[in-house]
């Protein structure tokens, strides 16, 4: 039996991907809401996403004379993931992990037999094309005869997702898994048991206080696993609302960011739900409001961040420099971030951390030059508004990026970025992402910071 206790992992026993300031492209292009477009990605831990005929992905194994019923799995069209709530059939759902298959035997209101079995193949990431996870084959039965015998009965459902894919670039870990987990996850309220195909090691170590809030029970590492288990349900598959957000309006409905983030507070005991109120007047001898610079080492570095501080200072702020190591214990540093009032930084996967702001905090994104506004707005800026956050954004100049000095003027992806944006994402990642660093004009910047300390008397 191969269980993993997420209680007992050392996220140093695997070795984890690089740290997210090494992560040169960082992430493919955004999408919206309902439409996204085909993506290419150069994650570390990811490959190339290849469309899927839908066709091929549901066997109907009946006749077509027998009654219709709703299927089990929710199939949402090219983009959306698919899911499966898999009710317990006579002695409940079977999983075989190491065979990747689910089992469903008919329920006793269908009187004990099902006439018209299907299956699906389901892909249980978010991302419904992803390469390098593992398929699951959700296979209804026709008789409880048709069920294998259990090895291991639980009394609570079962939740089968992937921990693979765009993981190890700290906002895929939450907007491609940890988000859509408890999306799935919090409605059973822990009692229920992860079983986790590409499992990885360092994600349940690095998240383990989340996932244990989640489950209160051990993680099964279904691909080791080669016994089958019954569980009285299953849930097949985790779904993205929307990137790095949360839609109440959406299956599983009702949920939000902020509700997302007062459960992240809870699970670390952050103790603000709330900035500092800034009041009018001399500020002498009265505590500071705290901005936190969230620092990158390259690429897209602030390579005058003692001057951005010094100007911070002059309008008002208490400053300090945010920079976590890949393997700092999440926690730890969330407390930090949950102690600022006001967060900024350059566009980049670091900006995951306003997770943690307390709700009506001031989040500042700046975007590196290049046409990158779109790109900033769907990853950070919407999910900042969706969680309660006043959000401001700055869009450096041709003269506030480093490519002015490496490249030269004359080069297409300085004076001309329209056409690097034409050219693919790989030639705007390369570029706009991957070989410049921001130099802020402090003239221009200013009046932002003013802004932010404004919002703090509001």
């Amino acid at each position: 039996m191969h269980v993993m206790c997420l209680c007992c992992v050392d996220s140093t026993e695997e070795e984890a991907p690089l740290p997210e300031h090494e992560q040169v492209h960082e992430k493919p292009p955004p999408v919206d809401d309902d439409e996204e477009p085909h993506r290419e990605t150069e994650e570390p831990n990811s490959q190339t996403e290849h469309p899927i005929d839908e066709a091929s992905k549901i066997v109907t194994t009946a006749e077509e004379s027998a009654p219709a019923k709703k299927p089990a799995c929710d199939i949402q069209g090219p983009w959306a993931s698919d899911v499966c709530d898999l009710a317990g059939g006579s002695g409940g759902v079977r999983i075989h992990g190491s065979a990747h298959t689910v089992l469903v035997p008919p329920t006793i209101e269908s009187g004990g037999s099902n006439p018209n079995p299907q299956e699906w193949r389901v892909l249980p990431y978010s991302r419904k094309h992803m390469s390098g996870i593992k398929e699951i084959t959700v296979r209804e039965l026709a008789t409880p005869a048709d069920a294998p015998r259990c090895a291991v009965t639980s009394q609570v459902p079962a939740l089968v997702f992937a921990m693979g894919g765009l993981t190890g670039n700290y906002w895929h870990d939450f907007s491609d898994v940890m988000i859509p987990l408890y999306l799935q996850a919090s409605r059973f309220d822990g009692e229920v048991q992860l079983v986790v195909t590409n499992y990885q090691r360092w994600y349940a170590g690095k998240y383990r206080d989340i996932i244990a809030r989640l489950s209160r029970y051990d993680v099964v590492d279904m691909d080791k696993d080669d016994q089958v288990r019954c569980f009285p349900s299953a849930v097949v598959g985790i779904r993205m609302h929307k990137e790095f957000s949360i839609d109440p309006a959406k299956e599983p409905t009702g949920h939000s960011m902020p509700e997302f983030t007062k459960f992240l507070r809870n699970v670390f005991a952050l103790p603000r739900a709330a900035p500092m109120r800034v009041t009018a007047g001399p500020s002498d001898g009265k505590k500071k409001p705290r901005m936190m610079i969230i620092s990158r080492r390259h690429p897209r570095k602030l390579v005058n961040v003692d001057e951005v501080v010094a100007l911070a200072k002059r309008i008002g702020f208490e400053v300090v420099i945010g920079d976590p190591p890949f393997n700092v214990d999440v926690g730890d540093f969330a407390r930090e971030v949950n102690a600022a009032d006001v967060l900024m930084g350059v566009h980049g996967a670091g900006l995951t951390n306003s997770l943690f702001l307390p709700t009506g905090a001031v989040f500042i994104q700046v975007n590196p030059f290049g046409k990158m506004e779109h790109i900033g707005e769907v990853d950070f800026g919407t999910p900042a508004v969706d969680m309660g956050l006043k959000y401001m954004s700055y869009s450096c100049g041709m003269e506030e990026s480093t490519l002015v000095d490496t490249l030269g003027r004359d080069h297409p992806a300085v004076k001309d970025p329209e056409s690097i944006h034409r050219s693919g994402w790989n030639k705007v990642a390369e570029f706009y992402l991957g070989k410049q660093d921001v130099k802020l004009d402090l003239q221009r910047f200013e009046p932002v910071l003013l802004k932010a300390m404004a919002m703090l008397r509001e």
